[in-house]
């Protein structure tokens, strides 16, 4: 399970993976809830719940209750948004309560703790490639841009091909 912690002060938001006991401790949460940043590694913080979304990517919605997912008619708000005054349309949507198949689970900073976000999380979207040093990603990325900036080589212009004038014959 992944926790996207939003901090409304800075404006930035982190990704978290959490291992099994933390996301254990979620279990049985529901949408506006508040816990405590402890329970998932974030000493001092608190923490509340606005949302989130199960494996297959339903949503969760703040007034269906229970963790199962259901069919219902919406006109509005998390999982559906109409593109038409007055339109309504029967999507699937997960329960407001935390649950193991929930797959992602959004938070907001309510308390700050002694410590930066950015020290607990490292910078905001840098992440390494998979089995390489940051210091090699750092060096493709500068290489793509170095590449950007190099204008392209001229191409031979084609001698375009002179029409006979007014009266004249080919």
């Amino acid at each position: 399970m992944k926790m996207v912690v939003a901090n409304p002060k800075t404006g930035k938001t982190y990704q978290k993976d959490l291992t099994e006991t933390q996301e254990r401790a979620l279990y049985g949460s529901k949408i506006s809830d508040t816990i405590k940043g402890d329970v998932v590694g974030l000493q001092g913080y608190e923490l509340k719940i606005t949302g989130g979304s199960d494996k297959q990517g339903f949503p969760m919605r703040k007034d269906l209750h229970g963790t199962s997912r259901k069919s219902i008619l919406l006109s509005g708000g998390s999982g559906f948004h109409p593109s038409k005054k007055g339109e309504r349309r029967r999507k699937s949507v997960r329960g407001n309560t935390v649950a193991e198949d929930i797959a992602q689970i959004n938070a907001v900073v309510l308390k700050d703790g002694s410590k930066p976000l950015e020290a607990l999380f490292g910078k905001e979207g840098e992440k390494p490639e998979e089995g390489k040093k940051p210091e090699e990603a750092t060096k493709k990325e500068e290489d793509k841009k170095k590449e950007e900036k190099k204008p392209e080589k001229a191409k031979p212009k084609k001698p375009e091909k002179e029409e006979p004038a007014k009266g004249e014959k080919k």
